[in-house]
């Protein structure tokens, strides 16, 4: 009688889309909630006035960015390595791709509050290491995006006329993002062509930015004027608009504080003159759409507007605003830009705790990972 050893058969190894189930519909709007957090931080500590205690509290709420962005790092490789079917039908969906700008500016804004708050845990040569990385990597992953989402809604994406949405300036702003935080970096490069360079290439992305914002502006404010108000979990996704606003203002006057021991005269003094030239039109346009977007934020809200990952799209936008205030309250000595960022802050940091809170909520009963229901389209006004 032969004798056969026995084998045992184990079960197959689940399918990675079965172990991971809770990640299937995280996408890369997740990243907003990292660039929320950072700019609380950055935004604090960058106020022209002392307040007791902020800069420490602005140092708990960076270690909370710096743990955010590491969970979301991991959750997102997590969603591609279970659910690539699903990446790729994110990639091609026009109202989520844009949405991959979100991690240039979660990489940049994390970085550069470890220069700015960080340091004073991990010290300077740590948080220039940090940031470094962070910046190379952020700003790389800005520029592909910034030419890659453009080109899907060219050649892959159906994008109906009339449909235009905030979020398509999102990966149009990661430039810059990397324009404003580019000169923490400058004076710690070598004196002469170093930094001229990185203070040229920030201009370059500053203007890359603006004129794609400035293409893209008025088909948004088209559709809402042809098409009535958004939806009313995007309404949200107005505050967007003041991104690249607030942004740009932080930028050219970042750049005016390095221009000096980067370039000589009389280009220094003029991109100083221009960072408040500038500064101050483009704020006044930013506190105009600030009271639109409000306005209709309330109206949406009175509708039955609910809790949706849009809601961070009031925290990073105003935080740029609060920069760009800060900057020009520095350039001219004017006290109105300094109560107008400490206002703003006020505003940004109420919006960050209920956006926060509601996020913890939202995670821990599984409704945020669960999912997504596409709003039903507005095409007709309503009173």
């Amino acid at each position: 009688m032969a004798i056969f050893p026995q084998t045992s058969h184990s079960p197959a190894p689940a399918p990675a889309a079965e172990r991971l189930p809770s990640l299937r519909y995280l996408g890369p709007n997740w990243y907003a909630a990292v660039m929320g957090t950072s700019i609380v931080a950055s935004a604090g500590v960058a106020l022209p006035v002392h307040v007791a205690g902020l800069r420490a509290a602005c140092t708990v709420v960076w270690m909370l960015a710096v743990v955010a962005l590491v969970a979301v790092l991991v959750a997102r490789a997590g969603h591609w390595a279970a659910h690539r079917d699903q990446a790729r039908r994110h990639l091609l969906d026009p109202a989520v791709a844009p949405f991959y700008g979100c991690l240039s500016m979660a990489l940049l804004a994390v970085g550069g509050s470890t220069m700015v708050v960080g340091q004073d845990v991990i010290g300077h040569d740590a948080a220039l290491a940090v940031d470094a990385v962070l910046y190379t990597a952020g700003t790389l992953t800005g520029l592909a995006a910034a030419v890659a989402v453009p080109y899907l809604m060219v050649v892959r994406h159906r994008i109906e006329p009339g449909t235009a949405s905030p979020v398509w300036l999102l990966p149009l702003v990661a430039p810059m993002v990397s324009a404003a935080l580019g000169p923490l970096l400058v004076p710690e490069l070598p004196a002469g062509q170093w930094r001229e360079a990185m203070l040229l290439a920030c201009y370059a992305m500053f203007g890359l930015s603006l004129l794609a914002t400035l293409v893209t502006l008025p088909l948004i404010f088209a559709r809402l004027v042809h098409q009535g108000p958004l939806p009313l979990a995007l309404t949200p996704t107005l505050f967007l608009v003041l991104g690249p606003l607030g942004q740009s203002t932080t930028a050219v006057n970042q750049l005016a504080d390095v221009a000096p021991a980067a370039i000589g005269a009389p280009y220094a003094e003029g991109l100083a003159v221009f960072g408040v030239l500038y500064g101050v039109p483009v704020m006044g346009f930013a506190l105009l759409w600030l009271a639109l977007a409000v306005a209709l934020v309330v109206r949406a809200v009175r509708n039955g507007m609910t809790f949706a990952m849009t809601w961070w799209g009031f925290t990073f936008p105003v935080g740029t605003c609060v920069t760009g205030a800060a900057g020009l309250a520095r350039h001219t000595g004017l006290t109105a830009f300094t109560w107008l960022a400490v206002a703003l802050y006020v505003l940004l940091v109420a919006a960050w705790a209920v956006a926060g809170a509601r996020t913890l909520r939202g995670l821990f009963s599984g409704v945020l990972l669960a999912a997504p229901q596409a709003p039903a389209p507005v095409t007709v006004r309503t009173t």
